[in-house]
């Protein structure tokens, strides 16, 4: 019973149980029992009429009334003693009967039967005469309503049916879920899930295939990042290490410069690793105005700004600042020397920051591929034509923590545009 399924289905069960339970006592108390206790008023009445109607007819024609009674009600009229001594049969609604007849006779009445014999009688004294009346409670009694028990039981079997295959298309896919996820877990891709089924199955599916690909992608960035820190790290390290061996036979100040110059190469490429790091990590959310933040660093770049409206989010101010810089960073970088424009396009909904340039662009089947950590157009990797190729990864990857998203497109009139979209 640890399986979500067998407690799922057995609480389905139960509860269906329960309920028909429930269902058949309030159809047993208010339908059953009131049309039994009025059949059995029926019989009473019908039985004191005919022990009335014997005792006031002819004694030649009561004779001819007893076979007709019989015949047309299965009634038996006689004042003879028939040996009923023993207790009647047990037979449905008998209790109703005998409250009913004691109701009509006056007194109490306690049905009595003959060995061997299905009939019941009872003793009813009336105009001086003894009489014993006799009925056949199959014929008589109200039976137990078999056609409602079979309904609640076909009810409750069809109940259980639907609750298991309710359960299963549940349980199914969410076992297919944790075997994918034990994948996930071990460095795996799996298949992905079939975005099948009710709705919340299917959402659930859809974001598990999405986030097994991002767990993918982090695996691989971080095996692409191993191996980057390994490559970047190695020629100024050479460096060092020569320097440092030549350091010992003759003293120079100029190799002290260019070891001190690999070590600030080491700094500079060690800060980018860890940056690109932590972008995993979300910034806690302040409101500010966006257009001041702006301002603030088209003045610092020195960048002309032409100013904008007042354009107030709640997010992480320093992951915006810290994606703006860098979008600012490449475009002075590769827009080959022209002027670098900022500028902002608030909405209601959306809230926009654009870099543009003027260079040569980017070709279109390389505007997605820049995004990769250590991805360059220019691949000589060299510190003076080109940064560490973590830049725009890092850009990427801080915008997609905090639910933005970055896009670079060429423009018409010649160079790049790069568009930060910010939810409002």
């Amino acid at each position: 019973m640890r399986s979500l399924f067998a407690r799922t289905a057995l609480t389905l069960a139960l509860a269906f149980i329960v309920f028909q339970v429930a269902a058949f006592w309030v159809v047993y108390r208010t339908l059953i029992v009131p049309v039994a206790e009025r059949s059995a008023d029926d019989l009473a009445g019908l039985v004191v009429l005919s022990a009335q109607t014997w005792v006031e007819l002819p004694p030649e024609t009561r004779a001819a009334f007893e076979r007709e009674l019989a015949r047309r009600h299965g009634l038996r009229l006689t004042t003879v003693d028939v040996g009923a001594t023993a207790d009647a049969p047990q037979f449905a609604f008998r209790t109703q009967i005998e409250a009913a007849l004691s109701r009509r006779v006056g007194a109490a009445v306690v049905l009595r039967g003959v060995p061997n014999q299905a009939a019941a009688w009872l003793d009813i004294p009336v105009g001086g005469h003894d009489l014993r009346v006799g009925f056949f409670p199959g014929r008589y009694a109200v039976e137990p309503p078999l056609a409602a028990i079979a309904v609640v039981a076909l009810g409750t079997f069809f109940s259980l049916l639907t609750a298991l295959f309710l359960v299963r298309r549940i349980t199914v896919p969410l076992a297919r879920a944790a075997q994918a996820a034990s994948q996930v877990g071990a460095g795996e891709l799996p298949e992905p899930l079939p975005e099948t089924g009710p709705a919340e199955l299917a959402e659930l599916a859809r974001r598990f295939n999405t986030m097994a690909a991002e767990v993918r992608e982090l695996l691989d960035n971080r095996t692409t990042l191993l191996a980057g820190i390994s490559h970047d790290l190695r020629t100024p390290m050479t460096r060092l290490q020569l320097n440092l061996e030549m350091l010992r036979d003759a003293p120079s100040p100029a190799r002290i410069d260019r070891a001190v110059a690999d070590l600030a190469d080491m700094n500079k490429l060690i800060t980018g690793y860890l940056a690109l790091a932590r972008t995993t990590q979300a910034e806690a959310k302040v409101r500010f105005d966006l257009a001041d933040l702006l301002e603030e660093m088209a003045v610092d770049a020195g960048l002309a700004w032409s100013g904008a409206g007042p354009c107030q989010v709640e997010e992480g101010r320093l992951a915006v600042r810290r994606i703006v810089s860098n979008l600012i960073q490449n475009a002075q970088r590769y827009g080959g020397g022209t002027p670098v424009e900022l500028a902002l396009e608030c909405s209601d909904k959306l809230a926009q920051v654009i870099v543009r340039d003027t260079g040569a662009g980017i070709p279109d089947d390389q505007l997605e591929k820049v995004f990769r950590p250590f991805y360059r157009l220019e691949t000589s990797r060299s510190q003076v034509t080109g940064g560490t190729g973590l830049g725009l990864a890092i850009v990427r990857q801080l915008a997609e923590t905090n639910g933005w998203k970055v896009k670079l497109r060429n423009r018409a009139a010649g160079g790049l545009e790069a568009v930060l979209e910010i939810p409002r």
